[in-house]
C-alpha cells in the first residue's frame, strides 16, 4: 500500500521560499526519478550503503555512499572529504550525468547559476532513521548552495536557523520534491525527523536522498 503522509499538493506550490537563500522546488526530480534510482543502484553497487560512526563512536542510522570526485565520511577520525572510499580503497564512482544535470538545473530554477557539484552524498532511509539538525560546514566554499532531492517515502524536513538551539520550521518533502540552500541561508541547520513505515511504488520502504555538494 502506497503510504502518502501529507497528501496531494497544489500545482501552485511549484515553488516555495523558506526564507532568504532556501527555496523548495516541488516534483521537479520527478520525472527524473527512475533514471536517478537506476544511477543510484551502479553507484551503491561500486560503493556499496553503509551506516558510519560519528567521532564519538555513535552508529548513523541513515546508510550511506558517495559518488563523484570526494566523498563525505565520519569516524574516528572526524567528519571530512575524502577522495577513495573508505572501504574498498578505491576512488569513489563517478558521479552520473544524471545527477550532474540535476544539480545544475535545480540550482539554476533557485537562483544560484554556475554550480557544478563534485561530491554528491546518496543517503538510504529506513524507517526509524533519522538525521539530526547540523551545518553542511566541510566545504571550502560556502558561497556554493546544497542541493537536496528526496526520492521515495514523504519525511519531514527541518530547515533552522545558525544556531542549533533556532527554532526549525517542519517542511514535508515528498518524491522528486527539491531543496536548494545557498547565500545566507547556505549554514543553517537542518536536519530530517525519523521516517515513518509505508511504501512507495519504486523504492518500496525506503527514502533516498542526494545531496550535492562543491567540496573543493
Amino acid at each position: 500500500m502506497t503510504q502518502d503522509l501529507f497528501g496531494e499538493l497544489p500545482a501552485e506550490l511549484t515553488r516555495e521560499n523558506l526564507m532568504e537563500g532556501a527555496m523548495v522546488l516541488r516534483q521537479f526530480a520527478l520525472a527524473d526519478a527512475g533514471q536517478l534510482l537506476n544511477d543510484i543502484q551502479q553507484v551503491t553497487v561500486q560503493a556499496p550503503f553503509r551506516q558510519m560512526k560519528t567521532p564519538g563512536g555513535h552508529t548513523m542510522s541513515v546508510a550511506m555512499s558517495c559518488c563523484g570526485v570526494l566523498g563525505w565520511v565520519t569516524d574516528s577520525r572526524g567528519y571530512r572529504y575524502q577522495s577513495e572510499d573508505p572501504v574498498s580503497g578505491r576512488p569513489w564512482p563517478a558521479m552520473p550525468e544524471s545527477f550532474c544535470k540535476l544539480a545544475r538545473d535545480a540550482a539554476t530554477a533557485a537562483g544560484f547559476a554556475g554550480f557544478e557539484p563534485d561530491a554528491c552524498l546518496i543517503n538510504r532511509y529506513q524507517p526509524g532513521a533519522k538525521m539530526g539538525l547540523h551545518q553542511d560546514k566541510d566545504e571550502r566554499d560556502f558561497s556554493q548552495p546544497i542541493v537536496s532531492v528526496s526520492i521515495g517515502l514523504p519525511v519531514a524536513f527541518q530547515f533552522g536557523g545558525l544556531k542549533r538551539n533556532d527554532r526549525p520550521v517542519r517542511v514535508p518533502l515528498t518524491h522528486g520534491d527539491v531543496v536548494v540552500w545557498g547565500g545566507a541561508a547556505r549554514l543553517r541547520y537542518h536536519g530530517v525527523l525519523t521516517l515513518k513505515a509505508g511504501g512507495h511504488p519504486l523504492t518500496g520502504p525506503y527514502r533516498y536522498n542526494l545531496t550535492f555538494r562543491r567540496a573543493c
